[in-house]
């Protein structure tokens, strides 16, 4: 059964976030998310968070990109519309790849970062008209928001977390969120 309560313990300082978080953890208790008004360096390291498999997919999309662009421009300038431009007649495509390199170039960083960009928002779940999920206003500003889960555990929690430097500490029903 999950917990319905969850502590919410705010800071107004990432580097003492980034210790309270350590000191979470080495304590054994699970932090459900962490709510930052911008990226925290070494933030997801020391959740033991796994590292991200985005630039594996832009990979795979820059390849993509480069057979859409080797495929195109060999139907275009070769077989379909063959012309002879200042010189050069179109009568095979590995004679022609030197003047192609730009396009393959530009396609491959097209179809990484375009594809790549899409896969980001649709695997963090933030598609366009959603409603924002962030359970204080003050961490799109300045504040950073430590989620823990509760399980009968609350006083040990908040004496822990007042230790580490929470300015705020809120006992939260989840669903009411």
């Amino acid at each position: 059964m999950e917990a319905s309560k969850v502590i919410h313990a705010i800071y107004n300082d990432d580097d003492v976030l980034m210790s309270a978080v350590k000191k979470v953890k080495a304590e054994k208790h699970h932090i459900e998310e962490i709510y930052t008004p911008f990226p925290v360096h070494g933030l997801d390291k020391v959740m033991g968070l796994e590292p991200t498999r985005i630039a594996i997919t832009a990979f795979m999309y820059g390849l993509v990109g480069l057979t859409v662009a080797i495929t195109m421009m060999n139907f275009i300038m070769i077989k379909d519309w063959p012309q002879d431009i200042g010189g050069k007649p179109s009568f095979s495509y590995l004679e022609n790849m030197p003047a192609f390199v730009p396009i393959m170039f530009e396609l491959t960083v097209f179809f990484a970062a375009h594809l790549m960009v899409i896969t980001f928002y649709l695997r963090s779940r933030m598609w366009p008209f959603k409603k924002a999920e962030n359970p204080d206003p003050r961490t799109t500003d300045d504040h950073f928001l430590m989620e823990i889960a509760v399980h009968g555990n609350e006083s040990e929690l908040e004496g822990l977390l007042k230790e580490t430097g929470a300015v705020e500490i809120n006992l939260v029903d989840k669903e009411a969120h």
